[in-house]
């Protein structure tokens, strides 16, 4: 007789579970399909996404269409409701903001070393043994790594041009790929600037319609997209900047809402006249910092800037928090919100602000600021959308640099990591007994995709290329340097091509990819929690 099984579960709760077998099919199957939507766009033959906001108010809500093949931006806009596709989202998004570059690659990894795992479950080969086997594969993976990564920090010359190397290589899966020498160029020189401060807000990107991508530049100093007050000096020399964060708005009447009844307009004029000196007072107060340009992240009306004017002081309005906080860092200044202690407040220097015209936009820029080393890169394009996906290819550019110029060691791109990593767990695989062996077998082949995913992309016969690639590894006794000429669609020298990565950005995705996928393999069981339904009455 079958048992009955009690329930336990409020069904018409929504809650309920999915035990043994299907949670597991559940968690692999959701967390495969999320690597499957990137797979696309892995590689220099990647394609790209469009993402279009739905629902109510999406078009008009300032959301705009984007298109964009950065793994990192695609998997956070997809609202996932399986949660192994939320842990995968999760820990591309941890690889953008450790390294910048690699979203893609570790989302497609994770689910690589799922779908190995999924057919050894059905092989009836228990999770904890696969586990085992992948923990030991990726440890002798990170050893192959290692052994193999290059380090060029002695000498500074070859340093530059790992640099530029690995920029390029970043650039050419991406938006930017038919400029990538001069934005590579581009992003190098911005990171050498700024030496070893790994803080990027020192280089500010601007955006403008206009001209192509390939009219944009790297500005010395700092550009602010505002305007100079009306009536005053475009150009200023020896600047000495008070920031604040203050509203020079009270010249209309507006006592806090309050309303005043007066009997004949004198007692108006009364009170204009004393919201006027209240005005006159603040700007003295301003004045006597001793300061020739006033920026404010706020309003700046009509008669204090007359007064300011007046003065030979020039002011600056309404700039954006971002950059009245970068401007403020730039040019080593306090934001100050009051100004009855001249003493205490420290001013900005800067050697230059002037008004320079971009396309058909003034902005502002500042040269010879405290940071020496702040720049601004100017991008240009045909379209918004493209200046966003310039501006996110760039930033991946620069966040890789900037990890480079930490960890200096590189190593060689187009799948040819991938393969000797492989290839050393594939000589493990021959030394352990039992099932795991299996298991480290299984994430040889993980990594083995990773090439055939990068053929597939670009339209190539995978099964062709991935083969010649293993045998050109696996015959060589010493390390090999073979990895998949993208251009030509044939196996070629990675060191001669110049195709390099960062060793911490390839670190970075296979630790991430192993421990994403161990997660999803511990998962017997989901369990569905409603939320405890309240009873009526005073909550209890």
């Amino acid at each position: 007789m079958a048992r009955v099984l009690p329930k336990i579960f409020r069904e018409e709760s929504g809650a309920g579970e999915e035990k043994g077998e299907y949670a597991r099919m559940s968690a692999y199957i959701g967390a495969i399909a999320v690597a499957d939507l990137v797979k696309t766009t892995l590689g220099p033959k990647g394609m790209d996404k469009i993402l279009q906001p739905v629902g109510p108010g999406a078009q008009g809500s300032g959301r705009t269409v984007t298109f964009t093949n950065d793994g990192a931006t695609i998997l956070q806009s997809i609202p996932v409701d399986n949660p192994a596709a939320k842990i995968i989202v999760d820990t591309s998004k941890t690889q953008d903001m450790e390294v910048g570059d690699g979203t893609t690659s570790v989302a497609v990894l994770a689910g690589e070393l799922l779908r190995e795992a999924e057919k050894l479950t059905m092989q009836r080969i228990h999770p904890q043994t696969i586990m085992r086997g992948y923990r030991k594969a990726v440890e002798c993976a990170r050893e192959a790594l290692l052994r193999n990564s290059i380090d060029h920090s002695a000498d500074p010359e070859k340093l530059r041009a790992a640099l530029i190397n690995i920029a390029e290589t970043t650039l050419s899966s991406k938006i930017l790929s038919s400029h990538k020498q001069q934005f590579a160029e581009l992003a190098v020189n911005a990171v050498m600037r700024i030496k070893n401060s790994s803080d990027l807000a020192s280089i500010q990107i601007v955006k403008k319609v206009g001209g192509s991508l390939s009219d944009s530049y790297l500005e010395e100093g700092f550009v602010l997209d505002k305007r100079i007050g009306v009536g005053q000096p475009k150009r200023l020399e020896k600047a000495r900047v008070l920031v604040a964060n203050t509203a020079l708005d009270t010249d209309k009447i507006k006592i806090f809402g309050a309303r005043v009844r007066v009997d004949g307009v004198e007692k108006l004029a009364e009170i204009e006249a004393a919201e006027k000196e209240k005005m006159r007072k603040k700007v003295q107060k301003i004045l006597q910092h001793d300061c020739n340009c006033f920026i404010s992240r706020q309003l700046i009306y009509n008669f204090p800037e007359q007064m300011f004017t007046k003065a030979g002081v020039m002011s600056i309005e309404h700039a954006d928090f971002d950059g009245v906080e970068r401007l403020a860092a730039v040019l080593g200044a306090d934001i100050a919100s009051t100004f009855d202690n001249p003493s205490g407040v420290k001013l900005g220097y800067c050697d230059l602000i002037e008004e320079i015209v971009i396309g058909e936009d003034k902005l502002i820029r500042f040269t010879g600021v405290k940071k020496g080393e702040a720049c601004s890169v100017i991008l240009r394009g045909a379209s918004q959308q493209i200046l966003d996906e310039a501006e996110r290819a760039l930033h991946d550019a620069l966040c890789v640099l900037v990890q480079t110029t930490k960890n200096t060691r590189v190593v060689y791109g187009g799948g040819c990591s991938e393969m000797l990593m492989a290839r050393a767990v594939d000589e493990l695989a021959l030394t352990v007994p039992g099932k795991e062996s299996l298991a480290v077998e299984a994430f040889s082949r993980a990594l083995r995709a990773l090439p055939t995913i990068l053929a597939d992309n670009a339209g190539y016969d995978s099964s062709e290329l991935v083969t010649q690639l293993r045998a050109a590894h696996y015959t060589q006794k010493d390390e090999c340097d073979q990895g998949l000429d993208m251009e030509q669609g044939a196996v070629g020298s990675m060191s001669q091509l110049r195709i390099t990565e960062s060793y911490k950005s390839k670190l970075q995705v296979l630790v991430s990819a192993h421990d994403a996928a161990e997660m999803i393999l511990r998962v017997d069981d989901i369990i569905k929690c409603a939320p405890r339904q309240r009873k009526g009455g005073h909550g209890h």
